[in-house]
């Protein structure tokens, strides 16, 4: 049996919907931004309850978008968690400032506790991270930012969907960033992302700065980019928003077979899954565990024809571009090198059945108990 890891073959195996919506657009020739654009940023804003969403072409210029927004710059530092995807830290070093870089917890999420400790006096931002499609305690980085005069901005690209007590992950901060890469969450065919605010005036300015500071086609305000989210994302992005609810539904029922089924190794203490909070919901952009004789594992199961991941096994403060461009305490990061050296990603997708989790389960428990 075969459990696959890429569920794109089968998320846009009926593409009829997106073709009528796409025709429409071909005869309009409206290219750039437009109402196809528009029609989506207000969906969003919408469905997250918030006054404004500036779409992007991808997750990484949404995060710089929103930095750049508040002014973070040369000779700033903005704290963040060292167990995220590279988009992240490099977003910081795209406009300027210094990635600070601290330690997970058992959660996968940015350790709370070591951000004061982090915080100096050329921090001008927290920059959390919804890690795996899961979020940190918001409510407490919240207050610390408070506390310290520090800005927010939420790494939500996994995040989309996710909560906390209710309240949408990407809507705590000043300005927050999501990703709609295909194998996120809310996916296009491509890049995409936006980002989401309740400030008018910075809304103001990203809509401008992502579309080279332009007020109308003859005049500029300011020096800006091309940021633009092109408009056949922004219609895929539309459909597979429709569909979203559906999808984390799926996605969380998967999650919950694969949790009950790995417990008695959890019991045992051969493998960690984090806790599943109360009041937090999940997107499930990834499901992750720590296994023990990890390597081995992965080997087995690919064996099995079942793929599996590891994101990531060289963190990023072992990244030669961090090197110069980040300040870390490396002994202070011990969670994420353990995490890197024993973490799986496995398939979790809305496509599979419940034979193939059950499989899965299966081969992963047969190969502890031969070993």
């Amino acid at each position: 049996m075969e459990v696959p890891y890429n569920y794109l073959p089968y998320e846009f195996a009926d593409t009829d919907n997106i073709f009528v919506d796409w025709k429409e657009l071909i005869n309009s020739t409206d290219f750039t931004l437009g109402k196809y654009v528009k029609n989506f940023e207000n969906k969003f804003a919408k469905f997250l309850g918030v006054k404004h969403c500036i779409s992007t072409n991808n997750g990484t210029d949404a995060i710089i978008l929103a930095l750049k927004a508040l002014g973070i710059k040369k000779g700033d530092e903005v704290i963040t968690v060292a167990n995220t995807f590279y988009a992240t830290v490099g977003a910081i070093v795209a406009v300027g400032a210094t990635p600070v870089l601290v330690d997970c917890d058992s959660q996968f999420q940015i350790c709370v506790d070591k951000i004061q400790k982090a915080i100096g006096p050329k921090t001008k931002a927290i920059l959390p991270v919804h890690w795996a499609g899961s979020s940190p305690n918001m409510n407490l980085i919240l207050d610390i930012c408070k506390k310290n005069k520090l800005f927010l901005v939420e790494d939500a690209c996994m995040g989309i969907g996710a909560s906390i007590n209710k309240k949408n992950a990407g809507t705590f901060g000043n300005v927050n960033a999501f990703s709609m890469h295909p194998l996120k969450s809310l996916n296009v065919m491509g890049d995409g992302g936006m980002v989401v605010t309740n400030n008018s005036s910075l809304a103001s300015w990203m809509e401008k700065y992502r579309n080279h500071g332009m007020i109308d086609r003859d005049h500029i305000e300011f020096w800006g980019v091309n940021m633009r989210l092109q408009p056949l994302q922004a219609i895929v992005a539309s459909h597979r928003l429709d569909a979203l609810t559906n999808t984390l539904s799926r996605r969380r029922h998967n999650a919950k077979i694969l949790d009950e089924g790995l417990k008695p190794l959890v019991d045992k203490g051969i493998v960690a899954l984090p806790k599943r909070l109360d009041g937090y919901l999940e997107t499930f952009a990834l499901y992750m565990g720590l296994f023990r004789k990890r390597d081995k594992l992965v080997q087995y199961l690919e064996n099995n024809k079942i793929e599996v991941k590891i994101h990531y096994p060289v963190p990023l403060h072992l990244q030669k571009a961090a090197e110069k461009n980040c300040v870390f305490d490396k002994t202070d990061l011990k969670n994420v090198e353990y995490q890197s050296k024993h973490l799986i990603t496995i398939p979790v997708h809305q496509y599979l059945t419940e034979t193939q989790l059950s499989y899965t389960i299966d081969c992963i428990i047969k190969f502890y108990s031969d070993d």
